[in-house]
């Protein structure tokens, strides 16, 4: 199986987010960038992506799920109170 990997550009478009919110990811070591031998640019694989991204997608759907459904009340003060 061939491994896709994309530039930072790519990858950034791809999460729909800038390359520099990446490079400030790969610092806090949120979404670890691979690097090219060569030029030791940061590159990003697909699969790894994708994880990520179900991965910020998880917590979201649970923790929505997880609140009770509970409304608020509120009292309008009027002149007859």
């Amino acid at each position: 199986m061939e491994r896709k990997y994309f530039t930072i550009k790519e990858a950034a478009q791809y999460l729909g987010v800038s390359s520099l919110t990446l490079r400030n990811w790969d610092k806090q070591n949120k979404l670890v960038a691979y690097r090219n031998p060569i030029n030791n640019y940061r590159m990003y694989r697909l699969d790894q992506l994708e994880l990520f991204l179900r991965s910020i997608e998880s917590p979201q759907k649970t923790h929505r799920s997880q609140q009770p459904n509970t409304s608020t009340k509120i009292h309008i003060r009027t002149d007859e109170d």
